[in-house]
């Protein structure tokens, strides 16, 4: 058993990836949390795809594809806010809109720069084929985005429950809207080596959701959140590597997994263990007995 913990770990390759893949988990469940109180989940899928342009024009440039990603992806946020602020049209809307102009842009663009960006690993992922300068990234972004939430947490629970209240009391929410928004572009693209754009959007979501189903505050459900994403990557990369199967479908199939576990079997919010269900239990097995006694 100890040999199976093991063995992966004499590669250096696996060690590498898999210290991206523990970051990451922390990282992008910290900051999903915020998109899911906020209901805008689907922001992050949004985001993820809007970055091909910034990685098609800056691997033409000859420059950081990670620099060019990032400004495209918090470009994408800053048209959505401005189509919502300029018109009736719904988030929602601006959203897919964005979504697939951004998208067809980097199609475009890939093929007018005839770029021969390898678009199979920024969609799915290969965290096997990060570096040390790689890990080095990694770890400076977790590191810059997680004191930033914690030096800034109670200004970013106010905007995110209530934004209204928060205009109210003086709080600059444009800047907090622009700074939450750098933070998820961020860890998108950070994550884009581990599970893909494609997939990233599960590992910003999939372990705060199980969370939100087993504790009830935020900052429980970021703590909760980040040992779920830590167990469900370093569990995807050693499936991948004794499966021999892609690393981030692996990662993003085990946070699926814990998801439904705790859906149906969390103490408070379980389909088959809510208090309810045991009070309707005992409800018809009273029925049961006074109508068939003994």
């Amino acid at each position: 058993m100890l040999n199976l913990i093991l063995e992966p770990l004499s590669f250096e390759f696996m060690r590498e990836a898999l210290a991206t893949a523990i970051l990451l988990g922390i990282l992008c469940a910290v900051v999903g949390n915020y998109l899911i109180v906020q209901r805008m989940g689907i922001l992050g899928d949004v985001i993820a795809h809007a970055v091909l342009p910034g990685l098609a024009i800056a691997f033409f440039l000859g420059v950081d594809i990670f620099l060019g990603a990032f400004i495209c992806g918090t470009l994408s946020t800053f048209v959505i806010s401005w189509i919502q602020s300029q018109s009736r049209i719904k988030v929602d809307v601006a959203m897919a809109l964005v979504f697939s102009g951004f998208l067809a842009l980097g199609i475009m663009l890939i093929t007018l720069l005839k770029s021969k960006l390898d678009l199979h690993e920024f969609l799915f992922g290969d965290i096997l084929s990060v570096t040390t300068d790689d890990v080095k990234r990694t770890i400076i972004i977790t590191v810059f985005v997680l004191i930033l939430v914690k030096l800034f947490y109670k200004e970013l629970l106010f905007y995110t429950f209530d934004p209204l209240g928060a205009q109210a009391s003086g709080l600059p929410i444009n800047l907090i809207h622009f700074a939450l928004n750098g933070a998820i572009t961020l860890t998108i693209v950070a994550s884009m080596q581990t599970v893909g754009v494609v997939l990233v959007v599960s590992l910003l979501i999939g372990p705060g959701i199980t969370a939100y189903l087993l504790v009830k505050e935020l900052y429980q459900m970021m703590h909760l959140g980040a040992v779920i994403g830590v167990i469900s990557s370093v569990t995807g990369m050693y499936i991948s590597y004794y499966l021999n199967v892609p690393s981030g479908a692996a990662i993003v199939l085990v946070v699926s997994v814990l998801f439904f576990l705790a859906l149906f079997l969390s103490p408070t919010q379980g389909i088959l263990t809510r208090p309810e269900i045991g009070h309707r239990r005992g409800r018809l097995l009273s029925q049961f007995k006074s109508q068939n006694p003994k």
